[in-house]
């Protein structure tokens, strides 16, 4: 599929089911239209052609003629230059203009009727590259259970940092300064915001704002061309090659559950031209389009041949560029075959016997708005997902909202609830409690409300329920005893992440104390406000976050593979998890309905069924304390005593006689140890 680069010429093939012609189009250096050829094999749905005497940097595009008949799903009009789906590059910007249209006039009255003005100007041109060679080096290869994420964007992370040296570049992310701060962080794996070439909306080009996350994916094979200074292809290619040279994975965020052409009203640049009808899931009328997306319309990955591109657009990326996984945007959209969401949908099963897939790393994001979108815990093996539970959880039990404890222990074990079925590890679970879309860090303990004016919608976009607190104040604030609060509970809620069973993910910045100014969707924040700030870096922050990584490391106890049931052990008759009130005994059914409880303690070892040659005798004792100093009384040791191993606070803890003081907003980690001096 796509140009292929051939001894003495090149061969363009591309899928439509009901086209009646398609012509290829030929572009020269100057965006001129110098032939058109019409596609005169067939193979199936496959139009093919080879045409000698092309060479790689050829430009073309494709102009499909069929039907216009709405009312049958089909919108064909040759008009319209189209993109070629599988093309690895792309020459030109686009530039919205009425002749993108497909339908003539501006509203629902006038789509019955074709656009008759020709859009080539308008398009980017698909270009013809030379081939990739395999990326054959070794791999990071990081085991779930020592995997820490870092979510970050290309140019946020790079753009201001002072010693990169080509900022908000591919090249940038991979710069000995950035990979000197990953490893002295502790995080294993980088995942990229997309990085797929993308499009600036038309709204937000009307007023005057970019599209800054890149969730409007124009190519599935062609990396975005804003954050490379040359040849995106290579740069990308290098920037993976120099990220898994210093042991880091790279991991794509990747949207496949729409495209940027929207409903009915957008442009038409690709699949809409091709083959609308077999490329978009399509209301009962034919005419408007299934939006489980929320961005105007769904792709139909139940279609073969949408199946085809997903699965072909993944290896690419593995097989040439040599990523490690990728996280998937609206994942539920990717098992919707017929509407409803189905863990047993084809597409699922083809990415999890492909012998490249399965070595991958597979995270879905389990929501979309479509009926039964909420899909948490519902994904089939291998697939991990993000965690929105844990988040929330997390936000409100250190808030100091009523009856959290419960909920904070099911996150802390791994959320078995939702997950622990079909043969899935604990790993699955991707515990978050920011992301890129949402406050940051420093702002869940700065804001209590978002503050997205400048989006230029009237506040109304982004969350509106944050489980956010401004302790106090507002915003930034100089008082000291806010700002000592905020630090407390920011190391907390750190703390409580990484020492959670599952796979922790970092959202860039949180470890430095980037604020976004209390935007929680700052998907136009293409500028300082959403790029990191490492000039103001919290020092003593960061050094704490790599403190409680490189803890979480040395401690395998705290990432197990199975979750941990409350079960006897086999090889010391000890419980794997134990749940303890502050009193220093074992929780009751009336202790967990307490709405008034804000300390949890939880005793864990290597789960009950972990086999002999992973197994461990250490015991560990966490105390979650989300109020005011507090008390505890430490339970039994069955052997030797429990020593502070870790403290949110930095200090020792005031001696007591079998108990301790805890601080209040802290997390405190003790190990049992066998001496009893």
């Amino acid at each position: 599929m796509g140009a292929t680069l051939r001894d003495g010429g090149v061969n363009f093939a591309m899928f439509s089911a009901h086209a009646t012609r398609v012509l290829l189009c030929l572009f020269d250096e100057h965006g001129e239209e110098t032939d058109q050829i019409p596609l005169p094999e067939r193979t199936g749905n496959i139009h093919h052609i080879f045409v000698s005497g092309l060479t790689a940097g050829q430009r073309y595009g494709y102009r499909v003629e069929g039907p216009y008949a709405v009312a049958q799903g089909h919108r064909f009009n040759p008009q319209k230059l189209l993109i070629d789906p599988y093309t690895r590059a792309l020459d030109g910007e686009l530039v919205w203009d009425p002749a993108l249209m497909g339908y003539e006039g501006a509203n629902t009255a006038y789509d019955l009727h074709p656009d008759r003005r020709d859009s080539a100007a308008f398009v980017p041109k698909s270009v013809v590259t030379e081939p990739l060679p395999l990326a054959d080096e070794p791999r990071p290869q990081v085991p779930w259970s020592e995997t820490v994420i870092y979510e970050a964007h290309v140019k946020g992370l790079t753009k201001q940092h002072p010693s990169v040296a080509d900022p908000g570049t591919y090249s940038g992310v991979a710069d000995p300064a950035i990979r000197a701060h990953l490893r002295a962080l502790g995080v294993t794996t980088i995942e990229l915001l997309p990085i797929q070439g993308f499009i600036e909306d038309a709204h937000l080009a009307d007023r005057g704002l970019p599209n800054y996350w890149g969730y409007q994916t124009l190519t599935f094979f062609a990396p975005e061309r804003r954050y490379a200074r040359a040849n995106p292809l290579a740069e990308v290619r290098d920037m993976v090659r120099t990220l898994h040279a210093d042991g880091f994975e790279v991991v794509l965020d990747v949207v496949y559950n729409h495209t940027c052409e929207g409903d009915w009203a957008g442009p038409t640049l690709m699949m809409r031209g091709l083959d609308n009808a077999s490329y978009y899931r399509l209301g009962p009328d034919g005419r408007s389009y299934v939006n489980d997306s929320g961005t105007g319309n769904t792709l139909n990955t139940g279609h073969p041949a949408v199946q085809r591109l997903i699965l072909d657009s993944l290896r690419f990326w593995v097989q040439h560029i040599g990523v490690d996984g990728f996280r998937f945007d609206l994942g539920p959209v990717l098992g919707r075959e017929n509407g409803p969401f189905d863990p047993g949908a084809a597409l699922f099963d083809i990415i999890r016997q492909d012998p490249v897939l399965t070595r991958c790393k597979l995270i879905a994001e389990p929501w979309d708005i479509g009926p039964g979108g909420y899909q948490l815990g519902a994904f089939p093996p291998p697939f991990a997902e993000w965690n929105d539970h844990f988040r929330d959880t997390t936000r409100r039990f250190w808030r100091g909202d009523a009856g959290q404890v419960r909920h904070l222990a099911g996150v802390i074990a791994g959320s078995a609830a939702q997950f622990d079925h079909s043969g899935r590890r604990a790993t699955s679970s991707v515990n978050l409690i920011t992301a890129h879309d949402g406050f940051t860090l420093a702002d869940v303990v700065s804001y209590s409300r978002r503050h997205n004016e400048v989006n230029g919608e009237d506040n109304r976009d982004g969350h509106s329920e944050n489980h956010s607190d401004n302790m106090g104040a507002e915003g930034r604030t100089d008082d000291p005893e806010i700002r000592a609060a905020r630090d407390r509970r920011r190391r907390a809620m750190m703390a409580t992440l990484l020492l959670a069973q599952g796979t922790p993910m970092l959202l860039a910045g949180d470890e430095l104390g980037n604020s976004q100014g209390g935007n929680n969707n700052g998907y136009t924040l293409d500028s300082a406000a959403g790029w990191l700030d490492w000039d103001t870096t919290d020092a003593d922050f960061l050094a704490f976050v790599g403190s409680v990584i490189a803890f979480r490391a040395s401690n395998p106890v705290l990432r197990q593979r199975r979750f941990l049931h409350a079960l006897k052990r086999t090889r010391d008759g000890q419980t794997d998890l134990i749940w303890f009130h502050p009193e220093g005994r074992q929780m009751t059914d009336a202790d967990w309905q307490d709405n008034d409880l804000l300390l949890l303690c939880a005793e864990i070892r290597m789960a009950a069924e972990t086999p002999a040659f992973a197994d461990s005798d250490t015991a560990l004792l966490l105390a979650f304390n989300a109020g005011p100093e507090s008390s505890l009384i430490l339970p039994p040791a069955p052997v030797g005593r429990w020593s502070l191993a870790f403290s949110t606070m930095g200090k020792s803890l005031p001696p007591g006689h079998g108990h301790v003081t805890l601080p209040g907003q802290s997390v405190t980690v003790f190990r049992l140890t066998s001496d009893t001096s």
